[in-house]
């Protein structure tokens, strides 16, 4: 008997895609994380792997900590997983931090730059393109600034993250790229403003899973 061949979905982000639990500074486990739901969902027909990064951003090296910028990471991550049917970006959080000085246009072009190296990679089956789908995360509460997280990120956070959305819409326009922007289903929690929480895991989810099976299916 031979197995079916399962569709690979990479999940390729940051803290809301490694799990990060702002409540106890740890890791959600797989039945929370909005990874772990989608799997469990899409059935033994689907193989869904986590990339998910604490602090990682788009392009930008990080002067305070390595190994963060995923323009950096993303070619030979996909090329070991290979053969993949989906790649998933979700980042641009930790792209407002006031250190990388960047408007909130320039981090939708890093995604973006992102997203066309995903398509462009020959990660897909038999060599061919995957297809990607760009997510634009959750807005960050403005309330992030009265946090503890307040000081590393800096100021103007919220503001650059509430403007986002918009510009990558814009610049995925007309491509062959997927897009949705997150906000209308899923916000952050009330505890840094800048983390999902259990609910927010959930419908991500959600979220996920309907443009999977309209991606794939």
């Amino acid at each position: 008997m031979v197995n079916a061949i399962k569709r690979t979905i990479v999940c390729f982000g940051d803290s809301n895609t490694w799990g990060y639990d702002a409540k106890t500074d740890q890791r959600f486990n797989d039945e929370i994380r909005w990874t772990g739901l989608l799997h469990a969902e899409l059935g033994d027909a689907y193989r869904v792997i986590e990339e998910g990064l604490p602090g990682r951003t788009s392009v930008s090296d990080d002067p305070l900590f390595e190994g963060l910028a995923g323009i950096a990471y993303l070619y030979p991550c996909l090329m070991s997983h290979a053969p993949l049917d989906l790649v998933v970006i979700m980042l641009g959080t930790n792209d407002t931090k006031e250190r990388f000085a960047l408007t909130s246009y320039n981090i939708a072009q890093g995604i973006v730059r992102l997203a066309h190296k995903a398509r462009g990679s020959g990660a897909g089956p038999a060599g061919k393109a995957p297809e990607v789908l760009v997510i634009a995360p959750p807005p960050i509460g403005a309330e992030y600034l009265n946090t503890p997280i307040g000081k590393p990120m800096g100021s103007n956070c919220s503001e650059k993250s509430m403007e986002l959305s918009q510009h990558l819409a814009a610049l995925l326009s007309g491509t062959d790229i997927h897009f949705i922007d997150s906000r209308e289903y899923v916000s952050m929690n009330e505890i840094d403003y800048m983390h999902l929480d259990i609910q927010g895991h959930r419908n991500m989810a959600d979220l996920v899973k309907y443009h999977v099976k309209r991606i794939l299916e």
